[in-house]
Protein backbone atom coordinates (compact mmCIF):
# COMPACT_ATOMS: atom_id res chain seq x y z
CA UNK A 1 0.00 0.00 0.00
CA UNK A 2 1.44 3.46 -0.61
CA UNK A 3 2.07 5.55 2.39
CA UNK A 4 -0.07 9.17 1.77
CA UNK A 5 1.97 12.33 1.48
CA UNK A 6 -0.91 14.38 3.40
CA UNK A 7 -4.03 13.24 4.85
CA UNK A 8 -7.23 14.87 6.62
CA UNK A 9 -9.09 13.43 9.21
CA UNK A 10 -12.27 14.39 9.90
CA UNK A 11 -13.90 13.54 13.22
CA UNK A 12 -17.75 14.15 13.01
CA UNK A 13 -21.07 12.07 13.58
CA UNK A 14 -21.42 12.19 9.80
CA UNK A 15 -23.61 10.60 7.60
CA UNK A 16 -26.58 8.86 7.81
CA UNK A 17 -27.19 11.42 10.17
CA UNK A 18 -29.85 13.61 8.92
CA UNK A 19 -27.75 17.14 9.99
CA UNK A 20 -26.45 19.64 8.03
CA UNK A 21 -22.99 19.79 9.69
CA UNK A 22 -22.56 15.90 9.00
CA UNK A 23 -23.05 16.99 5.54
CA UNK A 24 -20.41 19.87 5.58
CA UNK A 25 -17.75 17.05 6.76
CA UNK A 26 -18.49 15.59 3.73
CA UNK A 27 -18.46 18.66 1.24
CA UNK A 28 -14.68 19.44 3.45
CA UNK A 29 -13.57 15.87 2.49
CA UNK A 30 -14.37 15.69 -1.10
CA UNK A 31 -12.97 19.61 -1.05
CA UNK A 32 -9.60 18.09 0.35
CA UNK A 33 -9.37 15.81 -2.49
CA UNK A 34 -9.26 18.39 -5.12
CA UNK A 35 -7.02 20.66 -2.71
CA UNK A 36 -3.59 18.57 -2.45
CA UNK A 37 -4.84 15.52 -0.21
CA UNK A 38 -4.09 12.41 -1.10
CA UNK A 39 -5.84 10.51 1.61
CA UNK A 40 -9.18 11.86 3.34
CA UNK A 41 -10.47 9.66 6.66
CA UNK A 42 -13.91 10.23 8.37
CA UNK A 43 -14.28 9.54 11.82
CA UNK A 44 -17.18 8.56 13.22
CA UNK A 45 -19.35 6.32 15.06
CA UNK A 46 -20.59 3.01 13.88
CA UNK A 47 -24.50 2.66 12.71
CA UNK A 48 -25.93 0.75 15.81
CA UNK A 49 -24.66 3.25 18.10
CA UNK A 50 -26.63 6.05 15.89
CA UNK A 51 -29.30 4.53 15.56
CA UNK A 52 -29.47 3.14 19.89
CA UNK A 53 -29.53 7.61 20.49
CA UNK A 54 -32.60 8.01 18.55
CA UNK A 55 -31.36 10.54 16.11
CA UNK A 56 -33.31 11.02 12.86
CA UNK A 57 -30.77 8.80 10.39
CA UNK A 58 -31.76 8.76 6.60
CA UNK A 59 -31.83 5.26 5.26
CA UNK A 60 -28.76 3.75 4.19
CA UNK A 61 -29.51 3.46 0.10
CA UNK A 62 -30.82 6.93 0.07
CA UNK A 63 -26.69 8.35 1.17
CA UNK A 64 -24.58 9.26 -1.84
CA UNK A 65 -21.58 7.26 -1.70
CA UNK A 66 -17.93 9.35 -1.27
CA UNK A 67 -15.98 9.97 -3.43
CA UNK A 68 -13.11 7.26 -4.09
CA UNK A 69 -9.90 8.43 -1.46
CA UNK A 70 -12.41 8.99 1.05
CA UNK A 71 -12.33 6.26 3.63
CA UNK A 72 -15.06 6.40 6.63
CA UNK A 73 -13.78 4.66 9.61
CA UNK A 74 -16.52 3.82 12.78
CA UNK A 75 -14.43 2.13 15.08
CA UNK A 76 -15.91 -0.33 17.64
CA UNK A 77 -15.93 0.04 21.36
CA UNK A 78 -13.33 -0.45 23.60
CA UNK A 79 -13.51 -2.31 26.88
CA UNK A 80 -17.24 -4.34 28.03
CA UNK A 81 -19.97 -4.16 29.81
CA UNK A 82 -17.71 -2.92 32.74
CA UNK A 83 -16.89 0.49 31.22
CA UNK A 84 -20.71 1.82 30.90
CA UNK A 85 -20.27 4.35 28.82
CA UNK A 86 -16.78 5.86 27.01
CA UNK A 87 -16.24 2.95 25.26
CA UNK A 88 -17.34 4.38 21.92
CA UNK A 89 -15.15 7.40 22.67
CA UNK A 90 -12.35 5.04 23.69
CA UNK A 91 -12.56 3.57 20.40
CA UNK A 92 -12.23 6.74 18.59
CA UNK A 93 -9.77 8.30 20.83
CA UNK A 94 -7.54 5.10 19.94
CA UNK A 95 -7.97 5.38 16.30
CA UNK A 96 -6.74 8.60 16.17
CA UNK A 97 -3.57 7.91 18.17
CA UNK A 98 -2.91 5.41 15.38
CA UNK A 99 -3.13 7.74 12.61
CA UNK A 100 -1.36 10.63 14.30
CA UNK A 101 1.91 8.32 15.05
CA UNK A 102 2.16 6.73 11.77
CA UNK A 103 4.31 9.24 10.10
CA UNK A 104 2.05 11.50 7.80
CA UNK A 105 1.87 14.71 7.97
CA UNK A 106 -2.36 15.10 9.19
CA UNK A 107 -4.49 18.12 9.61
CA UNK A 108 -7.58 16.36 11.95
CA UNK A 109 -10.52 18.51 11.65
CA UNK A 110 -13.10 17.98 13.97
CA UNK A 111 -16.96 19.08 14.16
CA UNK A 112 -19.05 19.55 17.14
CA UNK A 113 -17.10 20.19 20.65
CA UNK A 114 -18.13 17.45 22.76
CA UNK A 115 -17.38 14.84 22.09
CA UNK A 116 -15.09 15.46 19.00
CA UNK A 117 -12.92 18.29 19.57
CA UNK A 118 -12.14 16.25 23.07
CA UNK A 119 -11.31 13.32 21.84
CA UNK A 120 -9.01 14.78 18.94
CA UNK A 121 -7.35 16.79 22.05
CA UNK A 122 -6.87 13.37 23.93
CA UNK A 123 -5.41 12.14 21.23
CA UNK A 124 -2.90 14.49 20.33
CA UNK A 125 -1.70 14.21 24.30
CA UNK A 126 -0.89 10.38 24.14
CA UNK A 127 0.20 10.64 20.59
CA UNK A 128 2.94 12.88 21.50
CA UNK A 129 3.50 10.89 24.90
CA UNK A 130 4.28 7.96 23.07
CA UNK A 131 7.95 9.37 21.41
CA UNK A 132 7.08 8.59 17.59
CA UNK A 133 7.20 10.88 15.68
CA UNK A 134 3.41 13.08 15.22
CA UNK A 135 3.48 16.07 12.27
CA UNK A 136 -0.59 16.29 13.31
CA UNK A 137 -2.17 20.02 12.65
CA UNK A 138 -5.66 20.64 14.57
CA UNK A 139 -9.12 22.87 13.19
CA UNK A 140 -11.55 22.61 16.04
CA UNK A 141 -15.31 24.36 14.58
CA UNK A 142 -18.19 24.93 16.59
CA UNK A 143 -21.15 24.18 15.43
CA UNK A 144 -23.17 25.77 17.77
CA UNK A 145 -25.33 23.02 19.60
CA UNK A 146 -22.01 21.99 21.24
CA UNK A 147 -21.88 25.17 22.84
CA UNK A 148 -25.84 24.85 24.12
CA UNK A 149 -25.96 21.17 24.61
CA UNK A 150 -23.48 21.10 26.72
CA UNK A 151 -21.38 24.34 27.82
CA UNK A 152 -24.62 26.26 28.87
CA UNK A 153 -26.11 23.63 30.68
CA UNK A 154 -22.88 23.17 32.50
CA UNK A 155 -23.03 27.00 33.51
CA UNK A 156 -26.19 26.40 34.10
CA UNK A 157 -26.07 23.90 36.57
CA UNK A 158 -22.38 25.39 37.98
CA UNK A 159 -20.53 22.04 36.59
CA UNK A 160 -17.48 24.34 36.01
CA UNK A 161 -15.13 21.30 35.54
CA UNK A 162 -17.17 19.90 32.20
CA UNK A 163 -17.33 23.32 31.02
CA UNK A 164 -13.52 23.80 31.37
CA UNK A 165 -12.49 20.61 29.69
CA UNK A 166 -14.73 21.32 26.43
CA UNK A 167 -12.98 25.12 26.45
CA UNK A 168 -10.02 24.19 27.00
CA UNK A 169 -9.74 21.10 24.50
CA UNK A 170 -11.40 23.97 22.29
CA UNK A 171 -8.58 26.43 22.61
CA UNK A 172 -5.77 23.60 22.60
CA UNK A 173 -6.51 23.38 19.10
CA UNK A 174 -4.32 25.22 16.65
CA UNK A 175 -7.34 26.85 14.91
CA UNK A 176 -9.84 27.49 16.36
CA UNK A 177 -13.54 28.55 14.21
CA UNK A 178 -17.06 28.90 14.59
CA UNK A 179 -20.15 28.57 12.08
CA UNK A 180 -21.24 32.21 12.52
CA UNK A 181 -20.51 35.36 13.84
CA UNK A 182 -23.95 34.26 15.92
CA UNK A 183 -21.77 31.18 17.27
CA UNK A 184 -18.94 32.73 18.21
CA UNK A 185 -20.50 35.37 20.25
CA UNK A 186 -22.14 32.46 22.00
CA UNK A 187 -19.29 31.16 23.12
CA UNK A 188 -17.52 34.02 24.03
CA UNK A 189 -21.02 34.97 25.86
CA UNK A 190 -20.76 31.20 27.72
CA UNK A 191 -17.06 31.71 28.53
CA UNK A 192 -17.54 34.90 29.95
CA UNK A 193 -20.21 33.40 32.34
CA UNK A 194 -17.95 31.04 33.17
CA UNK A 195 -14.84 33.10 34.25
CA UNK A 196 -17.47 35.63 36.15
CA UNK A 197 -17.94 32.88 38.23
CA UNK A 198 -14.51 31.37 38.64
CA UNK A 199 -11.99 33.40 38.07
CA UNK A 200 -10.81 31.92 34.69
CA UNK A 201 -9.86 33.92 31.21
CA UNK A 202 -11.47 31.72 28.63
CA UNK A 203 -13.55 34.51 27.23
CA UNK A 204 -10.26 36.89 26.40
CA UNK A 205 -8.65 33.69 24.84
CA UNK A 206 -11.91 33.14 22.85
CA UNK A 207 -12.30 36.22 21.44
CA UNK A 208 -8.28 36.16 20.35
CA UNK A 209 -8.58 32.86 18.78
CA UNK A 210 -11.87 32.05 17.23
CA UNK A 211 -12.51 32.97 14.12
CA UNK A 212 -15.47 32.48 11.42
CA UNK A 213 -15.53 29.74 9.18
CA UNK A 214 -18.97 29.49 7.20
CA UNK A 215 -20.43 25.84 6.58
CA UNK A 216 -19.31 24.47 3.20
CA UNK A 217 -21.95 23.43 0.75
CA UNK A 218 -21.72 21.74 -2.28
CA UNK A 219 -23.41 24.16 -4.70
CA UNK A 220 -22.90 22.03 -7.85
CA UNK A 221 -25.65 20.10 -6.46
CA UNK A 222 -28.19 22.81 -6.76
CA UNK A 223 -27.33 24.47 -9.68
CA UNK A 224 -28.24 24.08 -13.40
CA UNK A 225 -30.53 21.31 -13.00
CA UNK A 226 -32.07 19.35 -15.05
CA UNK A 227 -35.76 20.63 -15.98
CA UNK A 228 -36.74 17.39 -17.39
CA UNK A 229 -35.80 15.19 -13.84
CA UNK A 230 -37.21 17.84 -11.79
CA UNK A 231 -40.15 17.00 -13.52
CA UNK A 232 -39.49 13.26 -13.30
CA UNK A 233 -38.87 13.32 -9.81
CA UNK A 234 -41.78 15.90 -8.99
CA UNK A 235 -44.10 13.54 -10.77
CA UNK A 236 -43.50 10.36 -8.75
CA UNK A 237 -44.12 12.46 -5.59
CA UNK A 238 -47.34 13.31 -7.08
CA UNK A 239 -46.45 17.00 -7.17
CA UNK A 240 -46.22 19.70 -9.81
CA UNK A 241 -43.81 22.49 -10.50
CA UNK A 242 -45.14 25.49 -8.53
CA UNK A 243 -47.63 23.70 -6.62
CA UNK A 244 -46.32 23.47 -3.36
CA UNK A 245 -44.67 25.25 -0.54
CA UNK A 246 -41.81 23.23 0.95
CA UNK A 247 -40.47 22.62 4.60
CA UNK A 248 -37.51 20.04 4.17
CA UNK A 249 -35.27 19.81 7.63
CA UNK A 250 -35.36 17.85 10.65
CA UNK A 251 -38.92 17.99 12.22
CA UNK A 252 -37.99 19.50 15.56
CA UNK A 253 -39.75 21.73 17.80
CA UNK A 254 -37.21 24.53 17.05
CA UNK A 255 -37.75 24.39 13.28
CA UNK A 256 -41.40 26.03 13.59
CA UNK A 257 -43.31 23.50 11.80
CA UNK A 258 -46.33 24.05 14.21
CA UNK A 259 -46.16 27.68 13.10
CA UNK A 260 -46.29 26.81 9.44
CA UNK A 261 -49.09 24.47 9.66
CA UNK A 262 -51.34 27.42 11.04
CA UNK A 263 -50.17 30.14 8.75
CA UNK A 264 -50.86 27.68 5.86
CA UNK A 265 -53.95 27.41 7.03
CA UNK A 266 -54.62 31.19 7.65
CA UNK A 267 -53.19 31.81 4.00
CA UNK A 268 -55.21 32.31 0.97
CA UNK A 269 -52.94 30.24 -1.08
CA UNK A 270 -53.96 27.28 0.73
CA UNK A 271 -56.28 26.32 -2.37
CA UNK A 272 -54.05 26.88 -5.11
CA UNK A 273 -50.66 25.03 -3.80
CA UNK A 274 -50.29 22.44 -0.84
CA UNK A 275 -47.79 22.36 2.19
CA UNK A 276 -44.94 19.53 1.77
CA UNK A 277 -43.44 18.64 5.20
CA UNK A 278 -40.27 16.87 4.06
CA UNK A 279 -38.26 15.18 7.18
CA UNK A 280 -37.92 13.49 9.95
CA UNK A 281 -36.93 14.03 13.70
CA UNK A 282 -38.78 14.18 17.30
CA UNK A 283 -41.78 16.08 16.49
CA UNK A 284 -42.77 14.41 13.69
CA UNK A 285 -45.78 12.37 15.39
CA UNK A 286 -47.05 15.56 17.29
CA UNK A 287 -47.11 18.01 14.07
CA UNK A 288 -48.62 14.92 11.98
CA UNK A 289 -51.77 14.53 14.49
CA UNK A 290 -51.52 19.19 14.06
CA UNK A 291 -52.09 18.40 10.62
CA UNK A 292 -54.67 16.16 10.61
CA UNK A 293 -56.65 18.33 12.87
CA UNK A 294 -56.37 20.91 10.53
CA UNK A 295 -59.61 22.29 8.40
CA UNK A 296 -56.77 22.37 5.63
CA UNK A 297 -55.33 18.74 6.49
CA UNK A 298 -56.38 17.73 3.10
CA UNK A 299 -53.39 20.21 1.31
CA UNK A 300 -50.60 19.08 3.49
CA UNK A 301 -48.19 16.26 2.91
CA UNK A 302 -45.60 14.52 4.68
CA UNK A 303 -42.28 12.86 3.46
CA UNK A 304 -40.10 10.93 5.50
CA UNK A 305 -37.82 8.99 2.89
CA UNK A 306 -36.20 12.13 0.57
CA UNK A 307 -33.14 10.80 -0.46
CA UNK A 308 -29.90 13.32 -1.43
CA UNK A 309 -30.43 13.25 -5.09
CA UNK A 310 -33.91 14.39 -4.69
CA UNK A 311 -34.14 17.04 -2.68
CA UNK A 312 -32.40 19.58 -5.01
CA UNK A 313 -35.62 18.80 -7.52
CA UNK A 314 -38.38 19.45 -4.65
CA UNK A 315 -36.46 22.68 -3.56
CA UNK A 316 -35.80 23.95 -7.12
CA UNK A 317 -40.34 23.10 -7.84
CA UNK A 318 -41.21 24.91 -5.34
CA UNK A 319 -43.57 28.09 -5.16
CA UNK A 320 -42.22 28.80 -2.06
CA UNK A 321 -39.84 27.55 0.78
CA UNK A 322 -40.67 28.18 4.38
CA UNK A 323 -38.62 27.53 7.99
CA UNK A 324 -40.03 30.10 10.23
CA UNK A 325 -37.05 28.92 13.05
CA UNK A 326 -37.16 29.94 16.97
CA UNK A 327 -35.12 30.13 19.67
CA UNK A 328 -35.23 27.42 21.95
CA UNK A 329 -32.84 26.24 25.57
CA UNK A 330 -32.36 22.86 23.16
CA UNK A 331 -31.67 24.44 19.76
CA UNK A 332 -31.49 27.82 18.18
CA UNK A 333 -30.36 27.78 14.39
CA UNK A 334 -27.13 28.54 14.28
CA UNK A 335 -26.37 28.73 10.16
CA UNK A 336 -29.38 27.72 7.81
CA UNK A 337 -28.02 25.38 5.34
CA UNK A 338 -30.87 24.36 4.29
CA UNK A 339 -32.01 27.74 3.53
CA UNK A 340 -28.58 28.09 1.26
CA UNK A 341 -29.63 25.29 -0.36
CA UNK A 342 -32.34 26.48 -1.57
CA UNK A 343 -31.44 29.71 -2.48
CA UNK A 344 -28.90 28.06 -4.81
CA UNK A 345 -31.51 25.60 -6.22
CA UNK A 346 -33.87 28.15 -7.22
CA UNK A 347 -37.85 28.05 -7.34
CA UNK A 348 -39.83 30.52 -5.23
CA UNK A 349 -38.23 33.18 -2.16
CA UNK A 350 -37.37 31.32 1.15
CA UNK A 351 -39.57 32.20 4.24
CA UNK A 352 -37.68 32.22 7.24
CA UNK A 353 -37.26 34.14 10.63
CA UNK A 354 -34.25 36.39 11.97
CA UNK A 355 -33.06 34.34 14.51
CA UNK A 356 -30.01 32.97 15.83
CA UNK A 357 -27.09 32.84 12.72
CA UNK A 358 -30.23 32.80 10.16
CA UNK A 359 -29.49 36.48 9.17
CA UNK A 360 -25.77 35.74 8.34
CA UNK A 361 -27.14 32.58 5.97
CA UNK A 362 -29.82 34.87 4.01
CA UNK A 363 -28.31 38.30 4.42
CA UNK A 364 -31.53 40.57 2.25
CA UNK A 365 -32.37 37.41 -0.11
CA UNK A 366 -35.38 36.03 2.07
CA UNK A 367 -39.00 36.73 3.50
CA UNK A 368 -37.89 37.41 7.28
CA UNK A 369 -41.37 37.22 9.42
CA UNK A 370 -40.88 37.16 13.39
CA UNK A 371 -40.50 34.24 15.18
CA UNK A 372 -43.77 32.38 16.49
CA UNK A 373 -46.25 34.38 14.44
CA UNK A 374 -48.44 32.36 11.92
CA UNK A 375 -50.12 34.83 11.03
CA UNK A 376 -47.00 36.50 9.34
CA UNK A 377 -46.23 33.36 7.99
CA UNK A 378 -49.52 33.77 6.32
CA UNK A 379 -49.33 36.90 4.80
CA UNK A 380 -45.28 35.39 3.45
CA UNK A 381 -46.87 32.52 2.02
CA UNK A 382 -49.23 34.92 0.12
CA UNK A 383 -46.98 37.24 -0.99
CA UNK A 384 -44.62 34.96 -2.33
CA UNK A 385 -47.04 32.38 -3.81
CA UNK A 386 -48.32 35.65 -5.69
CA UNK A 387 -45.38 37.71 -6.78
CA UNK A 388 -44.98 38.40 -10.14
CA UNK A 389 -42.60 36.14 -12.72
CA UNK A 390 -39.94 38.96 -13.11
CA UNK A 391 -39.59 39.98 -9.42
CA UNK A 392 -39.61 36.24 -8.40
CA UNK A 393 -36.47 35.81 -11.38
CA UNK A 394 -34.55 39.06 -9.34
CA UNK A 395 -35.52 37.40 -5.77
CA UNK A 396 -33.56 34.17 -7.57
CA UNK A 397 -30.91 35.79 -9.13
CA UNK A 398 -30.11 37.60 -5.99
CA UNK A 399 -30.15 35.14 -3.59
CA UNK A 400 -27.87 32.78 -5.63
CA UNK A 401 -25.04 35.12 -5.97
CA UNK A 402 -25.36 35.57 -2.19
CA UNK A 403 -25.04 31.58 -1.31
CA UNK A 404 -22.07 31.17 -4.50
CA UNK A 405 -19.88 32.34 -1.55
CA UNK A 406 -20.35 28.83 0.32
CA UNK A 407 -18.82 26.68 -1.82
CA UNK A 408 -17.32 24.07 -0.48
CA UNK A 409 -13.74 24.74 -2.95
CA UNK A 410 -14.06 28.42 -1.31
CA UNK A 411 -14.98 27.40 2.56
CA UNK A 412 -12.29 25.22 2.24
CA UNK A 413 -9.61 27.78 0.67
CA UNK A 414 -10.80 30.68 3.52
CA UNK A 415 -10.54 27.68 6.35
CA UNK A 416 -7.20 26.04 5.03
CA UNK A 417 -5.33 29.68 4.88
CA UNK A 418 -5.42 30.25 8.07
CA UNK A 419 -2.88 27.79 8.36
CA UNK A 420 -0.89 29.88 6.16
CA UNK A 421 -1.43 32.28 9.04
CA UNK A 422 0.73 30.39 11.52
CA UNK A 423 4.49 29.40 9.95
CA UNK A 424 5.01 27.20 13.03
CA UNK A 425 2.42 24.50 11.49
CA UNK A 426 4.04 24.21 7.96
CA UNK A 427 5.40 20.95 8.44
CA UNK A 428 1.47 19.28 8.48
CA UNK A 429 0.71 22.14 5.88
CA UNK A 430 3.15 21.01 3.29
Amino acid sequence: MTTPDRRLVIVVRADPVICGHSGEARNLAEAALTRGFDEVRIVTWPIERLQATGLPLKPLDHVLPYSDGIVVERPGPVGDYKVPDGRYLAGITGRLIELFTDGVPTVCMSLYLSPHTVAVADAVRAARSTGLPVNVTTIAEAVGSDVTNVVRSCVDEGRFGAAAHVLSSYLSSDVCVAVSEYTRDLIVAEAAAIDARHGTTFADQCRERVAISYPAIDTGAYLDLDDAETERVLAARGLERDGYVLFLSRLSPAKGVDDLIEGFAASSVHGSVRLVVAGSGPAAGALRAQAAASPVADRIVFLDDVDDAEKPHLMAGSAAYALPSKPLPEFTETFGIALVEKMLAGGGPVITTDTGGIGEAVADCAIVVPVEDPPAIAAALDRAVGMPAAERLEWERRARAHSLQFDRANVFDRLFARLDERPELAPARA
